[in-house]
């Protein structure tokens, strides 16, 4: 196989293939808000490094995927210019899993990371019933009607026929928060799909007719596509809430202040009351993720207090007139503390 079908992950993250999980987050995130789409508008080569870097930090950021990837790629080396087909031995690791199965790198990614696609009947290990995801990209409305509005977000519970498909679907918060439309590439036809503001990681939708065939009845099953929410530099969620960390000065956190805090439709000015403590959250009313009805849930603003690394002279000489003049001693309870 040619050299340039084969992604080195490490090499797009920037990593060592040492690296740790936690290195991967960290240069995962800043990657993430460099190239976003949001922070790169219409900046289509922006936009190819996101997914790019995304796909790398799916593969990266879980052991068992990282795993079998590295494995592939000391296969991929053996295997030349050439891949064996068939087997034989030459492809087989340890655990008896057999990297000669595939004809390309993205045969073994897709597989790898459940994408849908297309298999010749019998294939072994590829039969109906498996979790697929889509890489889509946005297309304009076509008003498709497999998709029942806000209320087609489901939790269905129960045995899927074999006739029925489940995908994954993956939305940046941008996108599930102001709604979207998608268009899916499902082999055989190409469909849009209308996703409405608020869905979040296991919101379910059901596109009725657009499963695969059933060889029983000869009509289609139904595709399920679930939710799956890009990780985001600054926001998260909190059960229904969504949070963020705002840093604060100490002065600001003595005296209080007034601030500029993001929210997901733009910034807003926050009343910091004084004597707030590291760690406490201000509730932000009505400012955080869609609900059904035309609702909003709350923002969580959690509090960091953030003492300044680098002291100008004037900075350390009115410190150290506060810490002369201090009469406040937060540890003064802890003389009384005995085993």
């Amino acid at each position: 196989m040619p050299a340039t079908d084969f992604k080195d992950y490490y090499a797009v993250l920037g990593i060592n293939k040492t690296a740790s999980a936690d290195e991967i987050k960290k240069v995962y995130r800043r990657l993430a808000r460099k190239y976003h789409p949001d922070m790169n508008q219409g900046n289509k080569e922006a936009e190819a490094h996101f997914k790019e870097v995304s796909e790398a930090y799916e593969v990266l950021s879980d052991s068992d995927k990282r795993k079998k990837y590295d494995q592939f790629g000391q296969y991929w080396k053996q295997a030349g210019q050439g891949w064996p087909s068939g087997g034989g031995g030459a492809g087989v690791d340890p655990s008896g899993f057999d990297f000669s199965q595939y004809g390309s790198f993205d045969e073994f990614i897709n597989e790898l990371l459940g994408r849908f696609g297309t298999t010749s009947p019998g294939a072994p290990g590829r039969s109906g019933g498996r979790a697929y995801t889509y890489r889509t990209n946005t297309g304009g409305p076509t008003g498709f009607s497999g998709y029942n509005g806000f209320d087609g977000f489901e939790n269905q519970t129960g045995q899927a026929t074999a006739a029925d498909r489940e995908a994954t679907l993956s939305l940046s918060l941008s996108e599930a928060f102001n709604g979207v439309q998608k268009r899916l590439d499902l082999g055989t036809e190409v469909v849009d799909v209308r996703i409405p503001p608020g869905a979040k990681t296991g919101s379910r939708i059901r596109l009725k007719g657009k499963g695969a065939v059933s060889p029983y009845t000869q009509q289609r099953g139904d595709l399920y596509l679930t939710v799956e929410l890009l990780p985001h530099s600054f926001f998260q969620f909190d059960g229904e809430n969504l949070v963020c960390e705002v840093p604060i000065t100490p002065d600001e956190a003595v005296l209080g202040a007034q601030i500029e805090v993001p929210t997901p439709d733009g910034s807003v000015t926050v009343n910091v009351p004084a004597g707030i403590r590291s760690g406490q959250s201000l509730r932000l009313r009505g400012k955080g993720w869609p609900k059904p009805k035309a609702q909003r849930g709350d923002q969580m603003v959690k509090i960091a207090i953030v003492p300044p690394k680098d002291l100008s002279p004037i900075d350390r000489e009115y410190y150290e007139k506060i810490r002369t003049a201090r009469s406040f001693n937060p540890r003064s309870d802890l003389k009384q503390i005995k085993l």
